[in-house]
């Protein structure tokens, strides 16, 4: 682990957090950090997107990017998430 840090939140964020971690065993720290070392930026998901393209034989163009994109918002949109 690194220099110790600390992150601004709500209240209702804290305690949300808290409850997570107890139901994984860990403290705040470690699951914070296992999130942020699980979410994707951008251009590693891009990077993903075009590797995957490439195995499967297919040109990675902005029509396959876009309808890639659309098809994220609306499994996304039927999780619960952002609406597509």
């Amino acid at each position: 682990m690194g220099k110790p840090t600390s992150i601004k939140t709500s209240e209702a964020a804290r305690d949300r957090l808290r409850v997570l971690a107890a139901e994984r065993g860990m403290t705040i720290t470690e699951l914070v950090e296992e999130l942020a070392a699980r979410e994707l930026t951008d251009t590693e998901r891009q990077q993903r997107a075009f590797d995957a393209a490439r195995e499967l034989g297919v040109d990675y163009t902005e029509h396959i990017q876009q309808a890639g994109e659309d098809a994220w918002a609306k499994i996304r949109a039927h999780q619960g998430g952002a609406t597509a």
